[in-house]
């Protein structure tokens, strides 16, 4: 016995098991307690309540919805809601970013000067204020009949922005987001088998032609019958019909997220840009290389080697500040789940599929980042936890 405790592996085991058992024990009595506390209440658990027909409306749904859907298919409309508006946001955001860091590294002072003065505003104003004030401003914008328009396609109404928009079926997006998809699969196995940059730059052109036509044809086929491809907004009464309407509170809550994120994405892109050795810049002049072509090849690709690690961090900060919708009145994930615990009583159930949603959701959104920067890291420049 003597022997067992002075061995370490054995100490540490024997620690671990009475820490687990310790906290399994906690769980047990707390899960124990709560039944016993709803027992007592005459509080029914489980998670029937979810076939049943909720009765009220919300403003925004990506899905068909009718206040007689189950609480299932609201609590779904929520979670794609929620998708919709935090993968907006974090596209515009990136995008913003990735300008903002440019502008704060450029050697021209009224260009850094201005991207300082960006990231120094938007990144010190707390984001709910910033989703209250363009909420305010998008909500006021003129009535259909006087909308802005910029040329003729998109028009800014305080009903909400309108775009034109495909006739087709979301199952036709998703087929050809799967070719695109298996397209690029196959272009990374060819350019590990093939060693003639010739050959493989040929295939690539010609697949890639082959891919968008098969895309516009889907797309083609898969269209409402008897209607254009492109379904445009125009006025008709006193309101828009067709194209594609975000509602304010989408269009806000975009705006607030894209530019609140864009400059804490601008500031990792800049300390990205600035990791980058300036030996292996000054070895590029002295190859011979334009000032472009060191950017593109050299310093772009390793500072997002760099930033990955830092930009994970960021996107699942942004995907989780979706939940301000609620200030607004934008039926997302974590708004639905608030008026159902209101409507329904069930608060453990639906708490415990709202953090089990954004886990899910969080969780994956840092896999696929970190399985990309698994697979582009350079030995010297991978962040190892």
């Amino acid at each position: 016995m003597g022997t067992l405790l002075r061995n370490r592996k054995f100490r540490e085991a024997v620690f671990q098991a009475v820490v687990i058992s310790a906290v399994a024990v906690i769980l047990v009595a707390m899960v124990m307690n709560t039944r016993a506390t709803l027992a007592a209440q005459s509080l029914t658990t489980g998670y029937g309540f979810l076939d049943r027909s909720t009765g009220w409306d919300f403003s925004f749904s990506v899905l068909p919805y009718t206040i007689n859907d189950t609480y299932a298919k609201t609590i779904l409309i929520g979670i794609l809601n929620t998708l919709l508006l935090g993968f907006l946001g974090i596209f515009f955001a990136t995008l913003i970013g990735i300008i903002v860091g440019l502008v704060r590294t450029s050697r021209n002072y009224l260009f850094s000067l201005l991207g300082t003065v960006y990231v120094e505003i938007f990144r010190n104003v707390p984001l709910i204020l910033q989703a209250v004030f363009w909420y305010s401003i998008v909500s006021h914008l003129p009535k259909p009949r006087a909308a802005l328009s910029l040329g003729d396609t998109v028009f800014l109404t305080g009903r909400g922005v309108y775009l034109p928009a495909l006739n087709i079926s979301i199952l036709a997006v998703i087929a050809a987001l799967v070719l695109a998809a298996l397209w690029l699969w196959q272009l990374r196995r060819l350019r590990k088998r093939l060693y003639n940059e010739g050959a493989y730059r040929s295939i690539r052109l010609i697949g890639s032609l082959a891919l968008l036509l098969a895309i516009v044809v889907i797309c083609y086929l898969a269209r409402t019958p008897d209607t254009p491809l492109i379904n445009m907004p125009a006025l008709k009464g006193l309101n828009f019909k067709g194209g594609l309407r975000f509602p304010p509170e989408l269009t806000a809550l975009v705006l607030a997220i894209a530019l609140y994120g864009g400059a804490y994405i601008g500031e990792v892109v800049r300390a990205g840009l600035m990791s980058v050795p300036r030996g292996q810049i000054e070895a590029g002049f002295v190859n011979g290389l334009k000032s472009s072509h060191i950017f593109t090849r050299i310093r772009l690709p390793l500072a997002v080697r760099a930033v990955l690690p830092s930009l994970t961090n960021q996107y699942v900060q942004l995907m989780k500040a979706t939940t301000i919708g609620l200030v607004v009145g934008f039926s997302d994930f974590f708004m639905i789940i608030s008026t159902s615990i209101n409507q329904s009583g069930q608060t453990l159930e639906l708490l415990s599929i709202l953090m089990g949603g954004f886990l899910i959701i969080n969780l994956s959104i840092a896999y696929v980042m970190n399985t990309i920067n698994r697979k582009i890291a350079i030995k010297g420049y991978e962040v190892k936890g």
